[in-house]
């Protein structure tokens, strides 16, 4: 048996190396676009293509910073809690998520010229921070596999790699591939058949019982500046540019322990792992309003790919429990070490929306927003390296539409609000990442130049989530449920 044949004592590692594992949910973690910002904005779905006068508005079409009468100021708090109920092999199991955040602060300034003949008679900038997704989130699941062990994920990656290798160079001499079957060789889950094929230490036959703990923190977060100019009560034109910051950790907790009665067997595995991913982007969007009646109001914007430039940091540790006959070992293979890759890029697909919204004097209005992305064009650069992702992404993703619905009804001070909201899923097999279907209500409350806004939404998607990303093909259903309160506070000046 090995018995912790590797303890390396050099702290804290960095090394460079040129493939990691990449997969298409991370590509769709910076895609899909998720309803953040405002209380007013998020109580009407986000449907704000065609209205403005709201400064999360600026996502959908920059033109809407205009229908701003005066100067504007607005700061949002939020609080979020997540559900997820997973079912695994017939067992159901329930995890939970809370975060309190500080998720937007922006202003508005407007010029007005009423004076002059000029028909282009007013022009607006605006600056504006959100947190555009918040990757909180936790999900247990558990078990019993009747077919599948999870030492199948490193006999994959160990074929083709000289036992001598394995045996004798460190974690640090491998690429991503080397680096899963020397854990795996020395935590003792594989053995060579040849010189360079293996085979599971763990008994087939058995039953697995597995429990997987995943456990996500971060955000994705954009600065926005807008300047939008209006020609006369007809046309309302804006552009954004925007800078993206994320910064992205998962941290997951794999255990099985098997039934097997075999003298000589491994009886329990354990394999942790934390990436963190962190970098920065840059976009733009294009939009325009029309109004052809005072109480009608046609939006079309365009949203550039975001440009991302990306780093991971990996760190892993194996830990095996093995028995021969009355002798119990554990093998603890902890480098100890923090792989840094080299840099990436993903281009995430452009968006185009068209609204429509309908404003009845100053007591209320109905919004229609309906957009369309292509997740198919997702790209890792460099292409080279990344080939066999962009390939699966073509295959497995597709052009997917949007639809956002709000309405408003003010009686006096009082504002009363609800939206709805939908986004199809990416994947042209729903099964791996299903519809999204949210709703959300809302109240403000218009005190002199202050206004308070307070709203609450709902969304809930189903999911498939695997255990591990080869090997086996045994997926956990994930049912996820997001509530989220959010208040915000504005102010004329």
């Amino acid at each position: 048996m090995k018995q912790n044949l590797i303890i390396l004592f050099i702290g804290l590692s960095f090394l460079t190396i040129q493939a990691q594992e990449i997969r298409s949910e991370d590509a769709i973690r910076y895609a899909i676009d998720n309803i953040t910002g405002t209380a007013r904005y998020r109580a009407m779905g986000g449907a704000f293509g065609a209205l403005g006068c709201d400064l999360s508005s600026l996502n959908q079409n920059p033109a809407g910073s205009l229908f701003f009468n005066n100067n504007y100021l607005t700061l949002t708090g939020s609080l979020s809690n997540s559900k997820n109920s997973s079912l695994y092999f017939g067992t159901r199991a329930k995890d939970t998520d809370s975060s309190l955040d500080l998720n937007q602060i922006g202003a508005v300034f407007v010029f007005t010229d009423n004076w002059s003949k000029n028909s282009w008679k007013k022009i607006a900038f605006a600056f504006n921070y959100e947190n555009t997704n918040n990757f909180n989130n936790s999900i247990y699941s558990a078990g019993t596999n009747p077919y599948n062990s999870i030492s199948n994920y490193f006999v994959n990656f160990a074929q083709g790699f000289n036992e001598n290798d394995l045996s004798g160079l460190n974690y640090t001499d491998f690429s991503f591939d080397g680096q899963q079957a020397y854990l795996a060789y020395q935590a003792y889950l594989i053995d060579p058949v040849t010189s360079s094929t293996y085979q599971s230490n763990v008994p087939a036959g058995a039953n697995y019982y597995q429990e997987n703990q995943i456990t996500t923190k971060g955000y994705n977060g954009k600065l926005t500046g807008n300047f939008a100019t209006q020609y006369r009560d007809f046309l309302f034109l804006g552009l954004n540019i925007n800078a993206h910051f994320t910064d992205y950790v998962r941290t997951t907790f794999l255990n099985e322990q098997n039934d097997s009665q075999a003298v000589v067997k491994v009886s329990s595995i354990e394999f942790d792992n934390e990436l963190h991913t962190f970098g920065s982007g840059i976009s733009f969007n294009l939009g325009a309003i029309v109004k052809p009646i005072p109480q009608l109001r046609l939006g079309l914007a365009y949203e550039s790919p975001t440009w991302y430039s990306l780093t991971d940091e990996l760190t892993q540790l194996v830990i095996g429990n093995s028995v021969d006959g009355s002798q119990s070992f554990t093998d603890f293979v902890d480098p100890q070490v923090t792989n840094v890759y080299d840099a990436y890029k993903i281009q995430t697909p452009s968006k185009w929306t068209g609204s429509i919204a309908y404003v009845y004097q100053k007591i209320g209005l109905l919004s229609i927003d309906v957009s369309t992305k292509d997740y198919g064009v997702t790209r890792f650069k460099p292409k080279n390296l990344y080939s066999d992702v962009n390939y699966t992404l073509s295959n497995d993703l597709k052009r997917a539409i949007e639809i956002r619905v709000g309405g408003e009804y003010k009686i006096k001070q009082v504002s009363i609000r609800a939206g709805y909201h939908f986004d199809q899923s990416p994947y042209k097999i729903d099964q791996s990442f299903g519809d999204l279907t949210g709703y959300s209500g809302g109240i403000g409350y218009s005190f002199g130049i202050n206004k308070l806004d307070i709203a609450y939404s709902y969304d809930h998607r189903n999911m498939n989530q695997y255990l591990i990303s080869s090997g086996m093909n045994d997926p956990t259903r994930i049912s996820r449920y997001n509530n989220n309160v959010v208040l915000s506070y504005s102010i004329n000046f």
